[in-house]
């Protein structure tokens, strides 16, 4: 018999991964071309020729041991190869030493939520936020704080971030480009948030940390995403290829920290410790190399930005309300219903496979992945018509 606590958690698993598995029964039914999947966010564009040309390079390599255990953090040169990175983009000084090396960018916020949590801390996310974000937390032992967004913007209101905040406040935990509405926090709101934190950390006498989760970094549609290790010297930055390089499958991230944060020699100790404990013990070997030859590469993000400009000016069109997304592969509309859940379910009548905002912490809404191709988008669009025309 399983535990109490996750025969609990698979019945309020996640909605996204239940939609995907509901459309691959629509799809044995009716066929690929007439389901309308918009509910994972797995990218469709192929990875860049340089992760192929490098995978191929490396595959045909007479090098020795490429396939052993390597320290916990990562092969040194790849974490030295992501620093030069950073700093020729910031002006910091990170070493490979700032650097670990994660089994995607889940694995890097359980490394870094089992760093820093003692039991029954608090994390605050500011809703809408990534569903997983409360189970993560929840297996080191810390609790979830919930605060809202501005329901027109979506953007964090730092005044109720700091009423928001206790003494047993351990960190802020930040997603932007922002799954699942698409907003990009500006230098600005990170600012103010990172003097929220600086005033709040000297009043509880402890570190208030900033953890930004950022695997759709690359993905910005002529806006900045400012690097948060600039603003916040107590920030930790998560970060992966599966979007950027089109590689979810293959499960590389990692985690870097400003050498200026407080006591940064145990943090670093403390993350490269629990990569090991956690059962990760080293990120994948093949793909670490993979990605350092291919670290200047990206994905083509006219490839979004087509798809984005298609989805979001047709449902405008329809009579959807929905906050333009300067970046990531989401929108994030309002339900025609109050309930989401339902509205997701007469959704389902046209084939469409949409996720309800409530599995986000925002009832009322509903989330689009615009990472699925081009044809997929342009055949849903009478079905999303159809939809909007029951409602009026």
């Amino acid at each position: 018999m399983i535990s109490d606590k996750i025969s609990n958690s698979i019945k309020n698993s996640s909605m996204i991964r239940a939609m995907f598995e509901e459309g691959a029964k629509l799809k044995k039914i009716y066929g690929d071309d007439k389901v309308y999947d918009f509910s994972l966010g797995n990218p469709d564009p192929e990875p860049p020729a340089e992760v192929k040309a490098a995978l191929r390079e490396l595959a045909n390599s007479e090098e020795l041991k490429m396939h052993s255990y390597m320290n916990n953090a990562g092969y040194p040169e790849v974490r030295e190869a992501l620093a030069e990175k950073i700093n020729s983009e910031t002006g910091l000084k990170l070493g490979s030493d700032n650097v670990v090396m994660t089994v995607g960018a889940g694995g890097a916020l359980n490394v870094v939520l089992k760093t820093l949590l003692n039991p029954g801390e608090e994390v605050i996310v500011f809703a809408p936020y990534f569903v997983e974000y409360n189970s993560y937390i929840d297996n080191h032992g810390g609790r979830l704080k919930v605060i809202d967004t501005d329901y027109k913007t979506f953007l964090p209101d730092t005044e109720l971030l700091t009423k928001s905040i206790t003494s047993n406040t351990k960190a802020v935990l930040i997603n932007t480009p922002n799954n699942p509405t698409g907003v990009v926090y500006s230098k600005k709101i990170l600012t103010e948030i990172a003097n929220v934190l600086e005033k709040k950390s000297k009043e509880y006498g402890h570190t208030i940390y900033i953890i930004s989760d950022e695997p759709y970094r690359k993905l910005a549609y002529d806006v900045e995403v400012p690097n948060i290790l600039t603003i916040y010297r107590n920030a930790i930055m998560i970060d992966c290829f599966s979007k950027s390089l089109s590689l979810p499958g293959e499960r590389m991230g990692y985690i870097a920290a400003n050498p200026e944060a407080d006591d940064i020699a145990s943090l670093m100790g403390g993350l490269i410790y629990c990569n090991r404990i956690l059962g990760f013990v080293n990120a994948p070997a093949l793909f670490q190399k993979v990605v350092a030859k291919a670290i200047n590469s990206s994905v083509d993000i006219n490839i979004y930005k087509e798809r984005r400009d298609l989805l979001y000016n047709s449902l405008i069109n329809f009579g959807y309300e929905c906050v333009k997304p300067d970046g990531a592969f989401y929108l994030f509309p309002k339900a025609l219903l109050a309930d989401d859940v339902e509205f997701k379910n007469r959704a389902l009548k046209h084939n469409l496979l949409i996720v309800p905002g409530s599995g986000f912490g925002r009832p009322g809404y509903f989330r689009l992945a615009y990472c699925c191709s081009l044809e997929t988008i342009k055949a849903s669009l009478p079905a999303f018509k159809a939809l909007a025309e029951e409602f009026k």
